[in-house]
């Protein structure tokens, strides 16, 4: 979109001030010291692999390990009419199984992970860095130098890069693109909200077995009380009582697989003959246009595929398929077949068959296991919601929000206060709502069979652009794919009326959310890049830029990672005097997972030393801790004041025109740092040192060797301004943020003045300030407000 639209002002304005201004603004300075084999996926021990593979059963497999608590019941909501549709219905099973989490997901999506992430935003990031195709263009060539940008070229005549090339050629493709992402990602926090719902719902019907004369409301008490203490527990993070996790789950599939082969042994051990798949084709043949609406129940049984993908960030591939191939999936097929050949006899029971299938002997322990299991399975799809949440407000897709981290070894363990208390009213409304597993588990499938069509579509592009697979491979993958979950998305519209309304509902309010948050950051990013202040402009103002300079250091914040933003302009007219020294500060999220500390900032010199005008740039990942580091400050001028020391050092560089100041130092320029420092006053010598252990060091250029001018001048002028900077810095620091409106032109059709003149403008109202996001203390901000028409 805006890039279409930098390339129509580059040749409008070439030949004229647009090559001075190229000349006057260079791009950032790269960085290097890749260590591209970094965060590839370890080699581990087999008691490592072991362990790891336990750990994973407690955050992966919850959600479908408790699938057995309710698939029966809404695969038949009304009656068993022939007990041969039992060993239908757990045919298709059984195949569903194995098709889509083992086949599909544990051995081929789990393998699209970016660095470790999974889930759709991964997905999308790997798609970011391998096309054009990310629709806010704020990337800059330096960024595909860090060390977790890895990305690949393709042969000019090839598949992928035609379809790289039709992908980029229209703004519309990119926000088709990533519509199905926000869509998808949509659908999960639809599952952070059912998923609890029906799972506690259901492991709370227990009570009511033994109880007959019971009222419903009384299980549904308990689910809303269960689901309270549920989201109350939130701000402690999983971290403190994940260690409990893995245990359950462990005992839970134990039990559930120990329970199937009892029943097995006890009922009818025929029912395996249900491994052959004749008896699906036998079941839809008298079942018909009922067998074609029970596929909505049997979907079911793989709900929770999607949060195996989306949860693999702290464990590797190799131990999420260990512990599905020799746990998991073994238990769930003894369980589902153990219920069948329970029903075969007992078809009457369907409603509650897990329960009535318990030997009574264990019945109380294996239901507060139940319940223990359903906590943890609603806790894994709760803590996907507000990850996903957190990366959507760091691809500027969704408004911001007050993001916790609740650990302090794992990043992607975050929470969410306004989101957790919006999903608890949401769940519980659901749960008093309808009352019952049915109307819950048509709206369950419908999310879930969504989310994994999105998957299907994005793997394919995976496949071709990031894999280098034979387009026929990637074809075959999708046409199998699709028509599996195809098949069964069809059978969930049957019941939109009847419970699958719900998902849609709350997936359609957060995308407009999404959509209409996204278009107004989108118009504020072409309004900067568009209405940026000429640098010929700045210098005609002089060494002092005209204007009264005042002691201090002002943070100008600023989404653009070159030229001078209009903010500026607009501050020095009304106000004119400005700090002694000014930096211009970009905070940019890039389609990475993560970008190393080391290699966080990059920091340039605006203009003549004389002007004391710098721009830093912090770059972050999706998963990074938020911008607002306690600090972020400090960094900053640590790299700032590193930056003014290896400029002076490297003016006396030889045998190369260029060299880039950020990257891997040699050992030579290091140790020529530190013992130069010793030459320096205390003051900034303590300052100095401490900055190289913390950031970036010098990276001598490709082919050249460095020669280092420490003439007692270089030196002098060095330690000057290091002086004058850290004079200015405690004089005060001021940050001056802009505070853009967006409004609706008055010719703009009705839905777009409803989107932004109201719909925009009550988020913007109701999200956090920039001041709080930037931790920025309230006597030190300086907000200049200013209206763009769009």
């Amino acid at each position: 979109m805006a890039s279409g639209m930098e390339i129509d002002e580059e040749h409008e304005t070439k030949g004229s001030m647009w090559v001075l201004d190229q000349k006057l603004d260079q791009p950032m300075d790269e960085e290097a010291g890749r260590l591209r084999n970094m965060y590839r996926e370890k080699k581990f021990s087999s008691i490592l692999l072991l362990r790891l593979a336990f750990q994973s059963l407690g955050v992966v497999y919850g959600d479908l390990g408790t699938s057995p608590l309710y698939v029966f019941y809404n695969t038949f909501p009304k009656k068993i009419d022939d007990p041969e549709d039992v060993i239908g219905a757990l045919s298709l099973i059984i195949y569903s199984l194995t098709l889509i989490p083992l086949l599909k997901y544990v051995f081929i999506v789990c393998r699209a992970n970016d660095n470790g992430q999974g889930g759709t935003f991964a997905l999308y990031s790997l798609l970011c860095r391998h096309a054009k195709v990310k629709t806010i263009p704020n990337q800059h060539r330096t960024d595909e130098e860090l060390t977790t940008y890895s990305r690949s070229t393709f042969n000019e005549n090839s598949f992928a890069e035609k379809t790289k090339k039709w992908l980029e050629a229209q703004d519309l493709r990119k926000n088709a693109l990533l519509l199905l992402v926000l869509a998808g990602t949509c659908m999960v926090i639809g599952d952070g909200i059912l998923t609890p719902a029906i799972s506690v719902l259901s492991a709370s019907g227990g009570i009511k077995v033994n109880n007959p004369k019971m009222e419903n409301g009384m299980v549904v008490l308990v689910a809303v009380v269960i689901l309270v203490g549920l989201f109350s527990m939130q701000h402690y993070g999983t971290d403190k009582v994940g260690w409990l996790f893995a245990p359950i789950v462990l005992l839970w599939f134990l039990l559930i697989g120990g329970i199937g082969i009892f029943n097995i042994w006890k009922y009818d051990s025929s029912v395996l003959r249900a491994f052959s798949p004749v008896h699906i084709y036998r079941y839809f043949r008298r079942q018909k246009r009922d067998g074609w609406s029970s596929l909505g129940g049997i979907m079911l049984s793989i709900t929770g595929t999607e949060a195996l993908f989306a949860d693999l960030a702290h464990f590797p591939v190799s131990a999420i398929q260990l512990a599905f191939t020799v746990v998991v999936f073994p238990c769930l097929l003894l369980a589902y077949s153990g219920q069948a050949a329970y029903l075969m006899q007992n078809t009457d029971h369907v409603v509650d068959v897990f329960y009535r299938s318990i030997p009574e002997s264990i019945y109380w322990p294996t239901f507060i296991i139940a319940t223990l299991a359903a906590v943890v399975a609603s806790q894994a799809t709760i803590s996907a919601s507000f990850s996903l949440i957190k990366q959507a407000v760091a691809l500027g897709c969704f408004p911001r929000v007050k993001v916790v981290h609740t650990s302090k070894n794992f990043l992607g363990q975050v929470y969410i206060p306004d989101m957790n208390w919006i999903l608890m009213i949401l769940c519980i409304a659901v749960t008093v709502g309808f009352k019952n597993q049915i109307q819950i588990g048509n709206a369950y499938g419908t999310a879930v069979v969504i989310v994994m069509l999105t998957t299907t579509l994005l793997m394919m592009l995976i496949m071709l652009l990031v894999w280098h697979c034979h387009w026929i491979l990637a074809l075959i993958f999708t046409i199998l794919s699709l028509v599996v979950e195809g098949t069964y998305f069809s059978a969930v519209l049957l019941k939109v009326d009847q419970g699958g309304w719900v998902p849609l509902v709350i997936a359609g309010a957060f995308l407009g959310i999404m959509v209409v948050w996204h278009y107004g950051t989108v118009k504020r990013y072409e309004f900067e890049m568009h209405s940026k202040v000429s640098m010929a402009w700045v210098l005609g103002l002089g060494p002092s830029l005209g204007l009264v300079r005042v002691p201090g250091i002002g943070l100008v914040y600023t989404e653009l990672a070159s030229g001078v933003p209009r903010i500026f302009s607009h501050f020095i007219t009304n106000l004119p005097a400005i700090h002694s020294a000014v930096v211009f500060v970009c905070v940019k999220y890039l389609p990475v997972y993560t970008v190393p500390e080391d290699e966080r900032f990059l920091v340039k010199r605006i203009g003549p030393k004389s002007f004391h005008m710098f721009r830093c740039v912090a770059r972050y990942g999706y998963k990074d801790l938020h911008r607002k580091d306690d600090d972020f400050e400090k960094k900053l001028f640590d790299n700032l004041f590193l930056f003014v020391r290896l400029e002076s050092m490297m003016e006396g560089c030889s045998d190369s025109d260029e060299y880039s100041l950020y990257g891997q130092q040699t050992q030579q320029s290091r140790d020529f740092l530190l013992k130069d420092n010793l030459n320096t006053s205390t003051s900034v010598a303590d300052l100095t040192i401490s900055s190289v252990d913390s950031i970036v060091p010098v990276k001598s250029p490709l082919n050249a060797t460095p020669t280092v001018s420490s003439g007692p001048e270089s030196s002098q002028t060095e330690v000057d301004e290091l002086e004058f900077l850290n004079s200015c810095r405690e004089a005060g620091v001021v940050h001056i943020l802009g505070n853009t409106i967006v409004r609706a032109r008055r010719d703009s059709r009705f839905y777009k003045k409803i989107a932004i003149d109201y719909v925009y403008a009550f988020l913007r109202k109701i999200c956090r300030e920039n001041s709080a996001i930037f931790n920025v203390p309230h006597e030190s901000l300086l907000n200049v407000g200013q209206i763009f028409y769009v």
